[in-house]
């Protein structure tokens, strides 16, 4: 076998290798997106639920409770939304191959992330009614615990892409992982603004 006939081996062989990689990473893409979509049918379940409750139920506060605050989680609101942007952000480092900028950008996203749950925390613990408080307390309780779950969820996931950033060569093959991390932080940030509406400004 001639030197030119190798080279032109190898180089077929990397391209099929790209071609395969490329297929796996679409593949699993689309698979994710439909993980996405079933999560959403969940939530479209509980926000259903939700309206049709309280557009029936008589008493639908407990007794006590004239309604929500709402300064509280509206910044918390803003600091979620806006790690969307942090997090695109850090994807654009990433593709440019800037690990340093990647990794600032993912961590204030994660920062932002734990900002929100500890203010929901808070919020929680100086709520006057409780989980078996009617119907209201009840659907409080499930929508913003299900809903934290996932902003959990994506930020052990963005803590986990950071690690693997400090892994020499790792995102050399693709960036799948951190395409699904932001593609699900995403979702959980438009979810959060539909239950902002309908928990906090629909009172």
């Amino acid at each position: 076998m001639t030197m030119d006939s190798s080279i032109s081996s190898q180089h077929l062989h990397h391209e099929h290798a790209q071609e395969h990689e490329h297929d796996e990473q679409g593949n699993s893409l689309f698979g994710f997106i439909v993980f996405l979509l079933s999560e959403s049918i969940i939530f479209l379940s509980f926000f259903v639920g939700y309206i049709v409750y309280k557009t029936t139920t008589i008493d639908w506060l407990p007794a006590g409770v004239s309604g929500l605050e709402v300064r509280e989680p509206l910044i918390n609101t803003v600091v979620l939304v806006s790690s969307s942007f942090v997090i695109y952000i850090a994807e654009q480092f990433l593709e440019k191959n800037k690990l340093w900028g990647f990794r600032i950008f993912l961590f204030l996203t994660i920062a932002m992330g734990i900002y929100f749950l500890s203010g929901q925390a808070i919020e929680w613990n100086g709520l006057e009614f409780g989980f078996t408080s009617g119907v209201f307390g009840g659907m409080f309780y499930l929508l913003t615990g299900f809903h934290g779950l996932h902003v959990l969820t994506g930020v052990l996931l963005q803590v986990i892409m950071l690690g693997r950033s400090f892994i020499p060569g790792n995102y050399d093959n693709g960036h799948f992982g951190i395409m699904a991390t932001s593609l699900f932080w995403h979702f959980v940030d438009v979810i959060w603004i539909i239950l902002f509406v309908l928990l906090y400004v629909w009172q």
